[in-house]
C-alpha cells in the first residue's frame, strides 16, 4: 500500500507561484499514476494534474495548461506541482493520490488520498 504526503501549500498574492510537492512511501511501485486534486467547501473534488510514472506523460485540467506544471523525482519518490500565474480561483485543499491501472483526471480512479495541503491565493 502507498503512503502520500503532501506539502509546501501556503499563501501568496494573484499572480505568483508555489510549488508543492507529493512523497510516496510503502509499496510504490505497482503504481502507473500520482495526481493532484482541489477540493473547496462544498464542492466536488477536481482533478488539476497527473502524470504516467516512468513514462512521464502529464495531465492537465483546462483551467490550469499553461500555469501548472507537474513532474516527477524518481530517485525521491516525490511528485512536484509547480504552480505559477496564480489566481483566487486557485485556492483550495490540494490533495494527491495515486492510480494503480491508468491514468487521468477521474478522482474515483484514485486510492491513497494523503492529508491535503491548503493553498490560498489573495487577490
Amino acid at each position: 500500500q502507498v503512503h502520500l504526503v503532501e506539502s509546501g501549500g501556503g499563501s501568496v498574492q494573484a499572480g505568483g507561484s508555489l510549488r508543492i510537492s507529493c512523497a510516496a512511501s510503502g509499496y510504490t511501485y505497482d503504481w502507473k499514476c500520482l495526481g493532484w486534486f482541489r477540493q473547496t467547501p462544498g464542492k466536488e473534488r477536481e482533478g488539476v494534474a497527473a502524470i504516467y510514472v516512468g513514462p512521464g506523460i502529464s495531465y492537465y485540467a483546462n483551467s490550469v495548461k499553461g500555469r501548472f506544471t507537474i513532474s516527477q523525482d524518481n530517485a525521491k519518490n516525490t511528485v512536484h506541482l509547480q504552480m505559477n500565474s496564480l489566481k483566487p480561483e486557485d485556492t483550495a485543499m490540494y490533495f494527491c493520490a495515486a492510480d494503480p491501472s491508468s491514468c487521468g483526471l477521474r478522482p474515483s480512479n484514485f486510492a491513497g488520498w494523503g492529508q491535503g495541503t491548503q493553498v490560498t491565493v489573495s487577490s
